[in-house]
């Protein structure tokens, strides 16, 4: 895994840290918005979050949904179990084949910030595996910060300070998935927070 945890960035190992940082750049705003734009409608639906954090997506889904959420920090699944109790199931490890397998399809896989954590061949096992994971019909979601043309020199810099070291262009991004989903629709947004970003979503289905 790709990814920065010295200096000042240490700190968002502290699930109550990271929460806080999250909440005052907006991203409850985020969540809400990417919820409303691209999950389902009905509320019956199977979803599993990979990289999962501490699971505040919860605070936006649907009562009725069945949620898996993974993440490879403890810290951050125990905060998830201590918010959410019996909305879902928290596991605190790195999605495998072999936990998939123990699994029914999703009707939803989400990857909320992860790639720009994960090297090129890292990121193409996440694709691999959310691909196997989906019902047919079924879709991926990605959300990532990206570097793209016209964006502006603030959201850059704030961006290059993140603890990912993989944030990539577009179609870096797009190239990742290629080969192993059919369709990939590609949108970058820079409305999702309360600060200058950019981010990259890719919805991808088999």
């Amino acid at each position: 895994m790709a990814q920065n945890l010295t200096g000042f960035r240490a700190i968002f190992s502290s699930a109550p840290v990271y929460n806080l940082a999250q909440r005052m750049v907006g991203a409850e705003k985020a969540r809400r918005l990417l919820v409303r734009d691209y999950f389902p409608q009905y509320a019956d639906y199977r979803m599993l979050d990979i990289g999962c954090g501490t699971a505040e997506i919860l605070r936006h889904l649907p009562e009725g949904i069945s949620y898996y959420g993974f993440d490879a920090s403890d810290a951050y699944i125990k905060q998830a179990k201590r918010t959410f109790g019996k909305r879902g199931t928290f596991k605190a490890e790195l999605v495998r084949q072999a936990s998939l397998q123990e699994l029914e399809p999703f009707d939803i896989v989400m990857a909320f910030g992860l790639l720009h954590h994960l090297d090129d061949a890292e990121a193409r096992t996440l694709f691999t595996l959310a691909a196997q994971a989906l019902k047919p019909g079924g879709r991926l979601i990605t959300i990532d910060p990206v570097y793209a043309p016209g964006q502006s020199a603030l959201a850059r810099w704030i961006i290059s300070k993140d603890r990912g070291e993989r944030v990539r262009t577009p179609e870096a991004y797009s190239a990742l998935a290629a080969g192993l989903f059919t369709n990939i629709d590609a949108q970058v947004r820079s409305d999702l927070l309360n600060i200058p970003y950019s981010h990259m979503i890719l919805l991808c289905t088999p």
